[in-house]
């Protein structure tokens, strides 16, 4: 879990070439303060609002959507609001608030239950939940909706598999094999499991272009492998796995396959059937959870409270775990309660079939009901659309971040046979990252991210301890690039006169 720095007060330098170096201040101070919100100049309107694929000549994808979400038109600190925290939290559409307050305001109710005069009422949020499964079962390309269990996170869905399969499956000296650079929530709960029965992990170096080395992976595959657990993409590197590969490499040895899709499916589209995979994790948002009765308030006086905190444009508190019929029914429940049971007696219980299987006790019933607007959103657009779009903007900021003297960025080139995400991970000889992004903020306006992003043994390999990380999503311009290179060139030039 990463800390967050609290502001620090304003303060004068007595040196005037401190001041020499920021071209966008004109005062003889630099200012540290408390961030500064103004109202928010643009009301979205952007329900079923068509959006129109970017051609030459016409406005980009980020210009077209970039109206759908209301947080981004305002200023912090004085300067206009430049959003590049995308890989920890995405910012939501008019859309998803709306469905989500109409959820409240209207049908606000238990699901599978209740058969009083509100029964209407039980009946629709019964539906749109159930709904919400099936788009998400759609949306990855699954067989059937009962292969879709819904979890409060991505790191839920994978210490359910973890506790549920991995206790029932895996034995002393069974093998687990990993990378370098998975995430925390796709470590841990190995480590705690292989404690548990004696497993051994294996993990998986990078290579010369800082990918995870797939010809290492493919030498430690063995019969003694049960498991292998990777990312889709990676949240420092950028780099893409060959995620079809791996299973079928993994399935020759009689090993399973689970990935974490958190980094892509929002980005592009990920087909299960054809990917071939057991399990596959992924969250509607990340890092932070936000009551949703003080989420309608924010929305109702977004000119007071504008912080939502999202990924895939979709509410907090709701992931899901994908998992092959067949292996889900095998396995035994993760948490015990209401809702998963079958038969409840005083000596024993029988279960629910999957999904209810493992979604025991009242469910995140709005927070659903708002991912599935925003996989309707997402769909609307189109995803193909969008991870062409990110693509190429994720090339113009790799591009433009070469121009900033003693920059190194983590993870491969891009180039007709590599692939990046539209991330960039970096630090500046000299300059602490999370110094980097304070200055940003503070003096810019622009939101990056500093530290090890849950990913410390991939940051120990690399020799550092933190580093700064730019992340794109659909809403961004080649503009906010060029203003975050503009304000990353003033941050540098300040730091560096104090040599």
């Amino acid at each position: 879990m990463e800390v967050l720095l609290p502001k620090l007060p304003s303060f004068m330098f007595s040196s005037p070439i401190c001041c020499c170096s920021i071209s966008t201040r004109s005062s003889s101070y630099v200012k540290f303060g408390f961030r500064r919100f103004s109202s928010l100049s643009v009301c979205a309107s952007t329900v079923n609002e068509a959006v129109a694929e970017p051609s030459l000549g016409s406005p980009s994808l980020g210009h077209t959507t970039r109206p759908h979400f209301p947080i981004l038109h305002q200023e912090v600190n004085g300067s206009k609001l430049v959003y590049l925290d995308n890989a920890a939290t995405s910012q939501k559409p008019t859309v998803v608030l709306k469905t989500l307050q109409s959820y409240y305001e209207a049908y606000n109710s238990n699901v599978h239950r209740g058969i009083h005069f509100l029964r209407q009422v039980y009946a629709k949020a019964t539906d749109q939940y159930e709904a919400a499964r099936r788009k998400v079962a759609s949306f990855i390309n699954a067989s059937d909706s009962s292969e879709i269990v819904f979890t409060r996170n991505a790191t839920e869905a994978i210490n359910l598999v973890a506790y549920s399969w991995g206790l029932s499956n895996l034995k002393r000296d069974d093998e687990i094999i990993l990378t370098v650079a998975e995430h925390h929530s796709a470590i841990v709960p190995w480590q705690l499991l292989a404690q548990k029965v004696g497993a051994v992990l294996k993990f998986v170096n990078l290579n010369q272009y800082e990918i995870p080395d797939m010809d290492k992976l493919k030498e430690l595959l063995s019969r003694k492998t049960k498991l292998v657990v990777v990312h889709h993409v990676s949240n420092v590197l950028a780099s893409v796995l060959p995620v079809r590969d791996i299973a079928n490499w993994a399935h020759d040895v009689g090993a399973k396959v689970l990935v974490d899709a958190c980094q892509s499916v929002p980005h592009m589209t990920v087909d299960v059937h054809s990917l071939n995979v057991d399990f596959l994790v992924a969250s509607s948002h990340k890092v932070r959870i936000v009551n949703l009765f003080l989420l309608v308030f924010l929305w109702n006086n977004y000119n007071k409270f504008v912080k939502y905190f999202f990924q895939m444009c979709g509410p907090t508190g709701v992931g899901f775990l994908y998992g092959k019929i067949d292996l889900l029914s095998s396995m035994p429940p993760f948490l015990g309660g209401g809702e998963m049971i079958s038969d409840v007696f005083l000596d024993h219980s029988t279960y629910a079939e999957p999904p209810s299987r493992f979604e025991a006790g009242t469910p995140a019933i709005g927070e659903a009901i708002g991912l599935g607007a925003a996989i309707d959103y997402l769909s609307g657009i189109g995803m193909q659309t969008i991870h062409d779009y990110e693509v190429e903007l994720g090339r113009y900021l790799y591009e433009r971040l070469l121009s900033i003297p003693n920059i190194r960025i983590y993870g491969p080139a891009p180039s007709e046979k590599i692939k990046r995400a539209a991330l960039c991970s970096f630090n500046v000889e000299n300059i602490h990252a999370t110094d980097l992004a304070t200055f940003l903020d503070q003096q810019h306006g622009v939101a990056i991210r500093s530290g090890h992003h849950c990913a410390q043994p991939l940051h120990r390999y690399l020799g550092v301890n933190a580093s700064a990380r730019v992340s794109l999503y659909f809403y961004n311009t080649k503009e906010d690039v060029d203003n975050f290179i503009q304000a990353l060139n003033d941050t540098v030039n300040f730091f560096n006169s104090f040599k």
